[in-house]
């Protein structure tokens, strides 16, 4: 499929712009010249105004108002795609995350936008982190959008900067606490190279356009990973599996997610195979020497 120049360097919008991967992808085409349409809810928050500061350009906008997403998108060529995670009293709410991104496809196909990059959640095996809600919109874009590149990340490297409120991820008090198996691999990935694969589809559509890419960088056990941890930042870690009882009482899908784990169902991204792709793909020793020691240093003592 040839693509035509113009919508190789259209106007990107991003949605999700002011979070993780929504703002790592924008920092990345502004830092690669291309023009960047944020969608923000609130554009005076200080994440929205570094990001005009950096040269995109805000657009107010809200999920959950659909009728203002046309409007939000008009006159963009591509779209980077992150809908919120929807939550409801029982846990994920596969059918308002999938509202939430059917109407953000309804728009973009409304307003002539032909090329989506949307990213989700990697897959498994099995039904761990199935994430029906995405792969419904993922099958949707399909139907209505001609350019569709699929982005499927594990887990960020950056989750271990979270603080100790979730009740797990994290380092807290010396102690990395989560639901996979020790000494058993675990797929991660940093947050620029998600970035880094969503501008490089912006960049080559024909390249791209109709693949699903399942994303990691690094697959060190949980053990190896606190060890790591350790010597960059010269802070004891050490990592700790919850049992399958605090799994469930910190929410029971989460204990599905631990015992579907300890039954092998993982994380399968092609490491070699992206690294072709992108050879500067990160390893979790490279995260960390080029920030995330410095970060998680900050945060558990309180200085650089």
């Amino acid at each position: 499929m040839t693509i035509d120049k113009d919508t190789a360097w259209a106007t990107v919008a991003v949605t999700g712009a002011t979070g993780k991967q929504g703002g790592a992808t924008a920092r990345r085409l502004l830092a690669a010249g291309r023009p960047v349409r944020a969608l923000v809810r609130d554009g005076n928050a200080p994440a929205a105004v570094a990001l005009a500061e950096a040269g995109a350009e805000l657009a107010v906008a809200d999920f959950d108002d659909p009728s203002g997403l046309a409007p939000a998108l008009d006159g963009a060529g591509a779209l980077f795609a992150v809908p919120p995670v929807a939550y409801g009293p029982a846990g994920g709410d596969e059918e308002l995350e999938f509202a939430r991104g059917r109407a953000l496809v309804d728009a973009a196909a409304a307003v002539g936008i032909r090329q989506v990059v949307f990213t989700g959640v990697a897959s498994t095996t099995g039904a761990a982190f199935a994430a029906p809600g995405k792969r419904r919109v993922e099958r949707y874009l399909h139907e209505r959008i001609p350019l569709v590149t699929v982005l499927r990340p594990v887990r960020f490297m950056t989750n271990y900067l979270a603080g100790p409120g979730l009740g797990l991820d994290g380092v807290v008090d010396g102690v990395h606490r989560h639901l996979f198996t020790p000494n058993a691999p675990l797929q991660v990935i940093a947050l620029e190279d998600i970035a880094e694969f969503a501008a490089l589809a912006f960049e080559q559509p024909d390249r791209f356009a109709g693949r699903t890419l399942e994303l990691a960088g690094d697959d060190l056990t949980p053990v190896e990973a606190a060890a790591a941890i350790s010597a960059a930042t010269g802070i004891a870690v050490r990592y700790e599996q919850v049992t399958h009882d605090e799994a469930a009482a910190l929410n029971p899908e989460w204990a599905e997610v631990r015992r579907q784990w300890d039954a092998g169902h993982r994380w399968h991204a092609d490491i070699e195979a992206l690294r072709v792709i992108h050879p500067g793909l990160r390893t979790l020793s490279d995260w960390l020497a080029e920030s995330g020691a410095a970060a998680l240093r900050a945060r558990l003592l309180g200085a650089p």
